[in-house]
């Protein structure tokens, strides 16, 4: 990325308040929207992934498979389609204008700051608090 963008993108955060990230918000996010396909335990043994063409991931292992690190921008890019997945047929989540409008900026771990949306920022909030 060009120096100039993350120069804007860092003044865009440092000017922007600080954005709480609400757990509990997520988790009712993740209840209605990722529960179907992850499970109600977030394992991947969701209703429906018997019939998706990859199985979706533990997302209770997300830090373990990255060396004890929460990925936090695969994860916001994985959720809000930048990163898009074959096994959904379409850009994750199939919920994608929920997940729209509302935007802000989190800091990756790396300090990085990352342009998504409110119910994102949440959902990942939910998501690093359930790593094994």
């Amino acid at each position: 990325m060009h120096r100039s963008v993350l120069l804007v993108l860092a003044a865009l955060l440092a000017a922007a308040p600080a954005l709480a990230q609400d757990a509990a918000r997520g988790r009712e996010t993740y209840l209605r929207h990722c529960v179907q396909c992850h499970g109600i335990d977030a394992e991947g043994h969701g209703p429906t992934a018997a019939v998706l063409t990859l199985q979706p991931a533990d997302l209770t292992r997300l830090s373990l498979s990255n060396g004890g690190i929460f990925p936090t921008e695969r994860v916001v890019m994985r959720i809000d389609g930048r990163e898009p997945l074959v096994s959904h047929g379409s850009p994750m989540p199939i919920y994608g204008d929920f997940f729209e409008g509302r935007d802000c900026a989190m800091k990756a771990p790396s300090g990085r700051p990352i342009l998504t949306s409110e119910p994102v920022v949440d959902l990942v909030a939910w998501l690093e608090s359930i790593q094994d």
